[in-house]
């Protein structure tokens, strides 16, 4: 298989299973959306999946590249793309230069980051370009630890853009924006959706957003696979929508 999968994949924390052997295959061109109540292990999947925690059991492969044993680093150079955080960046440097640095990590895998660019001016160019489409052009010359919260989420999604993944993973991507931010990301996802060579992985709460651009959804609950289908079908499952989504049998999921 030329997309994502995991087989079986478990994590225990003492006695307490937080994912419990979850197998799912995602396929490039496919947006799935990953939904359950909180405390479901969704985010622990997705730490799974990129390489934050070490499985207990369980494969992860991409491309039918087994990448169980490598640790994040690794796994993004293999094609694992998760929206950063900014303890992972450099707060002291530009918004421009953090997204520049990234370009070259893309461009100049193995030299040191901070080594001089022969190509300056096309790792600007293009850094510029991703700027542009995150609307963060106007704050580019601002050093990361200086960002609002909403400017800080559009930077992730930035770095993610620089690195070119195979596998875009946003876990609650429009958390703590505002109404007015949020667009933003929503729009830079549907563009990235355009790309039908790319998988996109996506934990929310907000079921409008789910329905506007998920083509699949698979619901956890206490760590397990319980639902996985197109999104309406998902949606209107009296089982999910009573204990998964936390609304009775017909009424309508708005939130």
């Amino acid at each position: 298989m030329n997309g994502l999968s995991t087989e079986n994949l478990t994590i225990r924390f003492g006695g307490h299973v937080a994912v419990n052997a979850v197998t799912c295959q995602f396929a490039p061109g496919t947006l799935t959306a990953i939904v359950g109540p909180n405390g479901a292990g969704k985010t622990t999947y997705f730490n799974l999946i990129s390489g934050q925690l070490k499985a207990t059991a369980g494969r992860v492969r991409l491309g039918g590249r087994d990448l169980s044993d490598l640790p994040p680093s690794a796994r993004t150079r293999a094609g694992l793309g998760r929206a950063f955080q900014l303890t992972n960046l450099f707060p002291n440097l530009s918004v421009l230069e953090n997204v520049r640095l990234a370009v070259q990590a893309t461009r100049h895998a193995g030299l040191s980051l901070l080594s001089i660019w022969s190509d300056h001016r096309a790792l600007t160019r293009r850094a510029h370009e991703i700027l542009e489409a995150v609307a963060l052009a106007e704050r580019q010359h601002m050093p990361v630890a200086s960002l609002p919260h909403g400017d800080q989420r559009k930077l992730e999604v930035a770095l993610l853009m620089a690195l070119d993944p195979q596998v875009y993973m946003f876990d609650e991507p429009t958390a703590g924006m505002s109404h007015d931010e949020a667009p933003v990301i929503l729009n830079l996802i549907r563009a990235l959706k355009q790309d039908k060579s790319k998988t996109i992985l996506l934990v929310e709460h907000k079921m409008d957003v789910v329905r506007e651009l998920a083509d699949r959804i698979i619901v956890l609950t206490n760590g397990t696979l319980v639902a996985d289908g197109e999104p309406a079908e998902v949606i209107a499952s009296p089982v999910v929508q009573q204990a998964y989504l936390g609304v009775a049998p017909g009424q309508e999921t708005a939130a």
